[in-house]
């Protein structure tokens, strides 16, 4: 495989795996699937980021927050619907360096990350 920086999905904001098929097309390439493609985002996911940010400008640095509470501001009665959005929004704050993805207050792989995460100020 050829040395070839890091790329992060848009719209999910995991990281893209270089593919042959890809070599001559990959400074292109924008999405890591054609479900991510198709769900490119939108105004609701703006909104999950800023309320992110909000919620972490409200608390104490160092402070973190779960991805619920972004969920919860957005849309108090149908948060739970909103769980993915938030966390893809969070791995798109992390691949512009605004926030960190931690499990048990260790910084972990947001492409990787399973299971409870919080969020923090980078």
């Amino acid at each position: 495989m050829p040395s070839v920086p890091d790329k992060s999905c848009q719209s999910c904001g995991r990281r893209i795996a270089w593919r042959k098929k890809w070599e001559r097309d990959w400074d292109s390439v924008r999405y890591c699937s054609k479900s991510c493609r198709a769900n490119k985002p939108g105004e609701s996911d703006r909104a999950l980021e800023s309320a992110i940010l909000t919620l972490l400008h409200e608390r104490h640095a160092g402070a973190s927050i779960c991805p619920s509470e972004a969920a919860r501001r957005i849309d108090a009665d149908g948060w739970s619907s909103l769980m993915e959005p938030a966390r893809r929004a969070a791995r798109r704050l992390v691949d512009r360096g605004q926030v960190v993805i931690t499990q048990n207050g260790t910084p972990v792989d947001p492409s990787t990350a399973t299971g409870p995460i919080r969020i923090r100020m980078a």
